[in-house]
């Protein structure tokens, strides 16, 4: 690979983005491109803004609790995946058919509680949650629903038409196949869970069909590693139905703000976008709320709230509390949602794609939607009053970064006290020293407190500057053009209205939060980001790839299908160095673990060669201030290595990937093995071509 060339189609032609390695430095090169970003027949333009009230999604309810071998009891819910219609665009225009998690109980006003984002699950720190997650997507009479999206099935993917012997394969095609219309495979994955075993952590291979009563006869219903786990499940006394699978969260690691979404091997992008997700909260013990510190008195800080629970707040009360996830997506004018169906979509290119070229027919290397939505509604607006809020900040897109922009709110004070892993070490003052930004890549998450007491009574846009095609680090209108300002440059208007009381929370910079211990030195293991392009086409990725830098610094590529080589011992502490050798920036997702980023620093990468190696002379350049905590995704930005370091604490095998999903759903994750081999897993020979 000499170049990374990212065609954006408009209107009335395409515009081209060129980021070149040059000596171990990525240089950008930019021809304007036209200014509607492409997507489906619905102008986003046209779109009314801030027509909706922002939606913040109510607790989960809970379907009981049941106790443990000792009496622990533990909260349980069940959880289905639906299909259904949400008033995601302003009314007047069209509802959207889509997917969503909720209470599975059929009848009454739980029917109701399907919606996406999914209502939220509460979790109290050492208390678990034993989830029962059930794939629900079959009509009335219990027939399977085809996707609402297309699906390739020339990736390696959950492949269930190829039976139980060609499960989780990349298949062979003499020519071009349609998109899958077959039952649709899931597989829910809760993001940022630490201390869970890996039958309930949401493993690619463990996906399972709807229970539907049309499925063909030579399909495969579960995939490659779902007996196993089910096997492991039920001698934790939680057997799985068919068309189920039931985890266990032991919630024992700090608080923080987790999320679920689907993990279905190769098919994670269309699922996601479909609709399921929802926010898990953790809260309470030694690094919860009440850890927080008062500087000026030692007490008990007072943070806002409250936050939606299992009760509603006292009479005359707002929310203070509001979680907001954040995603773009793209309609049809009858309001469907829009996503490719060819890859000509992501850069011209056409024909005949098998067995006459190298590239998938469908899939995209990323794919940028040209309308926000945030809570599930387009460009909302939402009611505060002119004192402090917290935000439970979560960028829900598939490949988009997202720069928010508070500085368009005049008088805002927005605080960072919190990332992935819980709080941070000490407070960020965004609005200083950043400038009111925040950077969010793909699953990252931020808990901020935003100060609106000095925000004049009115109307004010939360702005977005993140760039609306890849992003490879820098600031915007310098280094990339920012997302366009009439639709994905808005994410949400915030109404000022005077105070009904007096605000009694905390200033946040008094607040002391809980003390974060460095983990000590441990050994480095080396890990490359890769991106291989077309034989066939100039500038076109094929796919990404993760893999290993050897001592003399060449990378090795490593597929999916390839056996683990990242199998840290139970109980040891690693820094992984990730090395990214090509011309985007990349959130990297590691299961099971929590780490902590230590620094970044330039690279030399040599193409021709395959090698990547530290700059000479050069020196490290410290994490950002939002990252001094614990962490489950960080940026491995391009042309540098980013190190960080985990501790392994649970057995099992997990995986680890790039989060931008149409990366991770083409060979850009890699299984790894936390201990040994488990008597009766799967082969780590776990699919092939």
């Amino acid at each position: 690979m000499s170049r990374r060339t990212v065609l954006r189609a408009g209107s009335a032609g395409f515009g081209l983005f060129l980021l070149s390695t040059v000596g171990g430095r990525v240089v950008a090169v930019e021809v304007p491109a036209t200014e509607v970003l492409p997507g489906g027949t619905l102008d986003p333009a046209s779109i009314p803004k801030f027509a909706s009230a922002l939606v913040v999604p109510p607790a989960m309810p809970r379907s009981g609790t049941v106790r443990a071998k000792g009496g622990k009891r533990i909260d349980h819910y069940v959880i289905s995946v639906r299909q259904f219609a949400q008033q995601m665009l302003p009314a007047g225009l069209p509802p959207t058919t889509l997917w969503g998690y909720g209470p599975a109980a059929r009848g009454g006003h739980r029917r109701a509680l399907h919606h996406a984002p999914s209502l939220t699950i509460e979790a109290e720190w050492g208390r678990p949650v034993r989830v029962t997650w059930v794939n629900e997507l079959v009509d009335a009479g219990g027939r399977f629903r085809p996707h609402l999206l297309p699906v390739d099935p020339t990736l390696h993917w959950a492949n269930p038409p190829g039976g139980t012997g060609g499960r989780d394969t990349e298949p062979a095609f003499a020519e071009t196949p349609p998109p899958y219309r077959g039952p649709v495979p899931m597989v829910t994955h809760l993001h940022g869970a630490g201390a869970v075993g890996d039958e309930s952590d949401g493993y690619p291979e463990a996906w399972f069909l709807p229970a539907a009563t049309d499925v063909p006869a030579d399909h495969a219903r579960v995939g490659t590693w779902y007996d196993f786990f089910a096997g492991k499940a039920s001698a934790m006394g939680m057997p799985w139905a068919p068309g189920t699978a039931t985890a266990q969260y032991p919630n024992i690691r700090r608080a923080r703000t987790l999320w679920f979404h689907d993990h279905t091997l190769g098919m994670t992008r269309v699922n996601v976008y479909a609709g399921p997700a929802g926010f898990y909260l953790v809260r309470g013990g030694p690094d919860g709320d009440d850890a927080v510190r008062d500087a000026r008195t030692g007490r008990r800080a007072v943070l806002p709230g409250p936050a939606p629970g299992h009760e509603p707040p006292a009479s005359g009360r707002r929310y203070l509390e509001i979680p907001l996830v954040i995603q773009d997506r793209s309609f049809d004018a009858d309001g469907s949602l829009f996503y490719p169906d060819t890859r000509a979509f992501f850069d011209g290119q056409e024909r005949a794609y098998l067995p006459h070229s190298d590239l998938s027919p469908i899939w995209n290397p990323e794919f940028f939607g040209n309308t926000l939505i945030v809570n599930g509604r387009t460009w909302p607006y939402l009611d505060v009053e002119q004192r402090r809020y917290r935000f439970r900040l979560l960028n829900g897109c598939n490949s988009r970064f997202l720069i928010l922009d508070f500085s368009q709110i005049p008088g805002a004070r927005v605080t960072q006290i919190g990332s992935d892993g819980g709080f941070l070490a000490a407070p960020v003052d965004l609005s200083g020293s950043h400038r009111g930004r925040l950077l969010l890549a793909p699953a990252e998450r931020a808990d901020v407190v935003v100060d609106f007491t000095a925000v004049p009574v009115g109307n004010h846009v939360l702005g977005n500057l993140g760039p609306d095609e890849p992003f490879g680090g820098g600031e915007p209108d310098d280094d990339f053009p920012a997302a366009d300002p009439q639709t994905t440059g808005r994410v949400m208007q915030i109404r000022v209205r005077r105070a009904l009381g007096r605000d009694r929370t905390t200033p946040p910079e008094h607040l002391v939060l809980p003390t974060i211990t460095p983990l000590p030195p441990a050994p480095v293991r080396k890990l490359a980001l890769i991106e291989m392009m077309s034989q066939d086409f100039d500038d076109s990725p094929v796919e990404a790839l993760l893999g290993r830098v050897e001592e003399d610094g060449r990378w090795v590529a490593e597929e999916w299908a390839a056996a683990p080589t990242q199998t840290p011992t139970l109980g040891a502490t690693e820094t992984w160095e990730l090395y990214n050798t090509t011309g985007d920036a990349h959130p990297i997702h590691i299961h099971e673990v929590a780490f902590q980023v230590l620094d970044r620093q330039p690279v030399v990468i040599d193409e021709a060669a395959g090698t990547v190696a530290v700059a000479p002379g050069s020196e490290p350049r410290p994490r950002e201030p939002w990252e001094a905590g614990f962490k489950d995704t960080v940026i491995a930005y391009p042309g540098e290595v980013t190190r960080v370091r985990m501790r392994f604490e649970t057995a099992g095998q997990f995986v680890w990937h790039c989060h931008i999903l149409e990366h991770e759903d083409n060979e850009m994750m890699r299984p790894y093995r936390i201990g040994p081999p488990q008597p009766g897993q799967p082969t780590d020979d776990h699919g092939g071509h």
